[in-house]
């Protein structure tokens, strides 16, 4: 055996993932809007690349009805040439939004998503849609304190209302503030006292019992049975109203008129001039039935088209430039090249994914929750002959507007629970809907897990008890405990 030194030459195969290929991957798992907004930045970095919109319609994925186990062979087109796991042999074609298909749509829209049609409602336009939501808690309080407090004190007012959340609290301790400011803990307690007298009552509280008492004491229902009720506000969560009722020295009459009242103050009273206006959701997608079955179609009014501008290149391409320049405007024109191709195959990948996932549950968008089928990523991957990492990236962050709402995609992939009777397996989904009609309806009588089994297993869930008390958390259903001292804190 020699010892020498040596060079030998060997083989071997290894996945190498290009930067571009790593970028088309990350496209998948972006929705239509991130889409939208990774596009104008493409748009800025590129000179060659202009977003645009186009009249080109194309037939979007149809789901045929007399067969639901196949779908109709989709269009042949061009692939990008690094694949991210797609099937060259198919591609799918979808329209601009869903009025450009006919037919009605009714209900598509009911969980606040747009169909892009333009249309105005019949009931004339959302004027709050163009209310200013400018104007914000902060501000609310400073124009208040611009005209109570001294110049000197709207120093210490400012920076206190910099410390109120959303809700109206305080969040920092004054301590803090006083050490920051290099003023007396006093002057400062002076001052959030003024600005406690501010509109909304029981702004600058620094806990809810604070928040409650600055609204008793606006109201001028602050005494001390009302004091010692604001001071005990864990008992009254809890339920225990005997207990209350020997503190606060009051009878049963006394304690529902306290409780009562406390209902009608609000715990976060910043919230009605609230930070930021709640977003509605868009759909990446829609799908609606037709008098042969499913139609599945890209939401294209939150997806500009993508165009690369030749006619520059020609201009740029013929004018003076060195070699700096001429790779430069070759790099450029092949990015975007790469990035019509990639949205366009995003867009196809996307379609096929969401096809498949309507014709495995059918029965949902028919009959509705009830019917939710068990079905896993690998189901769909296997189906599609795709990755599963693929359709994992393809249904995040994603949305589907049908007759029935608007759904996560992620919505449509549950565990699977053994049917009581040894049928077919239904899904988690189905269970929690009816954990959730039969809480709903359980009035006076307050149902306890086992007794949920019992009802479950009697509608041919086989179940166990630890399931349904998972579920019923994950529901935000309290125990029967906590849902009986609910019932009796709304009947005092």
């Amino acid at each position: 055996m020699s010892l020498a030194p040596r060079l030998d030459l060997r083989q071997s195969q290894s996945l190498v993932m290009t930067p571009q290929l790593q970028q088309a991957i990350k496209l998948l798992a972006l929705s239509n809007l991130e889409i939208e907004g990774f596009i104008a930045e493409e748009v800025e970095r590129n000179p060659l690349l202009e977003a645009s919109q186009t009249d080109e319609v194309v037939k979007p994925e149809r789901i045929e009805r007399e067969e639901p186990a196949a779908a109709d062979e989709l269009l042949a087109g061009t692939a990008p040439a690094e694949p991210i796991d797609v099937d060259y042999a198919t591609e799918s074609h979808q329209q601009d939004s869903i009025s450009d298909g006919g037919g009605s749509f009714d209900g598509a829209l009911s969980a606040g998503g747009s169909s892009g049609s333009g249309q105005m409602p019949e009931d004339g336009p959302d004027l709050d849609a163009f209310a200013d939501t400018s104007y914000c808690l902060a501000d609310h309080l400073l124009a208040q304190a611009g005209t109570t407090v001294s110049a000197i004190d709207f120093f210490i007012a400012q920076h206190l209302i910099d410390q109120i959340d959303e809700a109206g609290y305080l969040t920092v301790p004054l301590l803090d503030i006083a050490g920051r400011l290099g003023i007396s803990l006093a002057r400062v307690e002076g001052v959030l006292a003024t600005i406690q007298t501010f509109d909304p009552t029981g702004v600058g509280a620094r806990d809810l019992a604070e928040c409650l008492t600055l609204q008793a004491k606006e109201a001028d229902r602050y005494d001390p049975c009302m004091a010692k009720l604001l001071a005990n506000l864990d008992l009254l969560a809890r339920g225990d109203l005997g207990r209350l009722k020997r503190l606060c020295h009051c009878d049963d009459e006394d304690m529902a008129d306290m409780v009562r009242e406390l209902r009608a103050y609000d715990p976060k009273p910043g919230c009605r001039y609230g930070g930021e206006p709640a977003q509605a959701v868009v759909p990446d997608l829609f799908v609606r039935a037709t008098g042969s079955g499913w139609l599945v179609e890209v939401n294209g009014a939150t997806l500009p088209r993508v165009l690369v501008n030749r006619r520059y290149h020609a201009e740029l391409s013929h004018g003076p430039q060195d070699k700096a320049a001429k790779a430069w405007l070759s790099d450029c024109l092949a990015s975007a090249n790469w990035l019509v191709k990639a949205l366009d195959q995003r867009q196809r990948t996307i379609v096929k994914v969401a096809t498949e996932i309507v014709k495995q549950q059918q029965a949902f968008f028919r009959h509705g929750v009830a019917h939710l089928k068990p079905m896993t990523l690998r189901q769909i991957a296997d189906a599609i002959e795709m990755h599963e990492s693929t359709v994992s990236r393809v249904t995040s962050n994603k949305y589907l507007s049908c007759a029935r709402g608007m759904f996560e995609m992620k919505y449509f992939f549950t565990s699977a629970i053994q049917a009581a009777d040894g049928g077919d397996a239904v899904s988690a989904q189905a269970v929690k809907s009816a954990i959730r009609a039969l809480i709903a309806g359980e009035g006076a009588k307050i149902l306890s897990d086992d007794t949920l089994v019992e009802l479950l297993q009697a509608k041919g869930f086989d179940i166990a008890r630890r399931t349904v008390a998972k579920y019923r958390e994950a529901l935000g259903i309290g125990s029967s405990v906590q849902r009986r001292r609910q019932k009796t804190l709304e009947g005092a």
